[in-house]
C-alpha cells in the first residue's frame, strides 16, 4: 500500500487531487490510501514518518508548504515531496529540498498520472521499504535495505541496522511478516537475517555486517537454500 498525503488548504483542489488519486488507483490498478490535511502544521503536529508520498501546496495560510518541507527533511530524508501551486517561479527552490516534481494549478489528471508514474518507478526501482519501529513515544523509520539481522532474547526484540539498534517489545515471528517479500530468513530461531548483507557463510555461521551468527541444525539447510535463491544460484 502506497500511503500519501494531501496537503492543501483549498478544500476544491484538495477534492481535485484525491478524485485526480482515485482515478490513478482505479486505472492501474496501484492501492493507494490517501489522508488530506488543510494546512502544514497539521501534517507536522506530530509529524510521524509513515508517508510515501506528499502532495504539497506551497501558499497556504499558516504554514507554507516550503517550511513544512524544510521541517519534513528533517525528520525524514525519504519520503517523495511533490509540490502543487500555481505560482512557478518557487520551481528552483523546491529542489533544496529534494522534490520530485512540481504540478502547476488547476492540476489535471495527465499531470497527476505523469507524476505519480515516476513516483512509483522510484518506489519500484529504490525498494525503499521502511518499516516503524516504536521506539519510546515515537515511531522511527527504519530502512530494510539498512537492517542487518534481528534478534530475539529474554522476549526483547533487537533489531541491528547499519548505523544503530533498536530494541522493542515484539516478537520475531511478528517482524518476520512483516519483512515478508524482502529476503530476509532465519539462520537459527533467534535470529532473522537480511540476506542483502550476508558476506560470509560458514560451516556453522553466517557473517553478516561483521556479526557472526551461529546456525542452527534444523535451519541450516532452508537458509542456505533461501541464500542461494536470492543469489540466482543453484546449491
Amino acid at each position: 500500500m502506497t500511503e500519501i498525503a494531501v496537503v492543501e488548504d483549498n478544500p476544491q483542489d484538495a477534492a481535485l487531487l484525491e478524485t485526480h488519486l482515485s482515478r490513478y488507483r482505479e486505472a492501474t490498478g496501484t492501492p493507494l490510501a490517501v489522508t488530506l490535511f488543510s494546512d502544514g502544521a497539521a501534517l507536522l503536529e506530530p509529524y510521524t514518518p509513515r508517508w510515501d508520498l506528499i502532495l504539497l501546496d506551497i501558499q497556504m495560510a499558516q504554514m507554507d508548504g516550503m517550511e513544512t518541507a524544510r521541517r519534513i527533511r528533517r525528520q525524514d530524508e525519504e519520503v517523495i515531496l511533490v509540490f502543487v501551486t500555481s505560482m512557478a517561479q518557487y520551481a528552483v527552490e523546491g529542489y533544496r529540498v529534494n522534490a520530485l516534481d512540481y504540478l502547476l494549478k488547476p492540476v489535471t489528471y495527465p499531470q497527476i498520472k505523469l507524476s505519480m508514474d515516476r513516483v512509483m518507478a522510484l518506489l519500484r526501482r529504490n525498494e525503499r521499504r521502511s518499516i516503524l519501529l516504536p521506539q519510546d513515544d515515537r515511531q522511527v523509520k527504519v530502512s530494510v535495505p539498512d537492517i542487518l539481522y534481528a534478534e530475539v532474547q529474554n522476549h526483547e526484540l533487537s533489531v541491528v541496522t547499519l548505523s544503530e539498534t533498536y530494541r522493542l517489545r515484539a516478537t520475531l515471528n511478528d517482524l518476520e511478516r512483516r519483512l515478508e517479500g524482502a529476503n530476509f530468513a532465519r539462520c537459527n530461531r533467534h535470529y532473522l537475517v537480511n540476506l542483502r548483507n550476508v558476506t560470509a557463510v560458514g560451516r556453522d555461521s553466517v557473517t553478516v555486517g561483521g556479526y557472526e551468527l551461529p546456525f542452527s541444525r534444523p535451519m541450516r539447510k532452508p537458509f542456505l537454500q533461501a541464500y542461494a535463491a536470492y543469489l540466482g544460484v543453484e546449491l
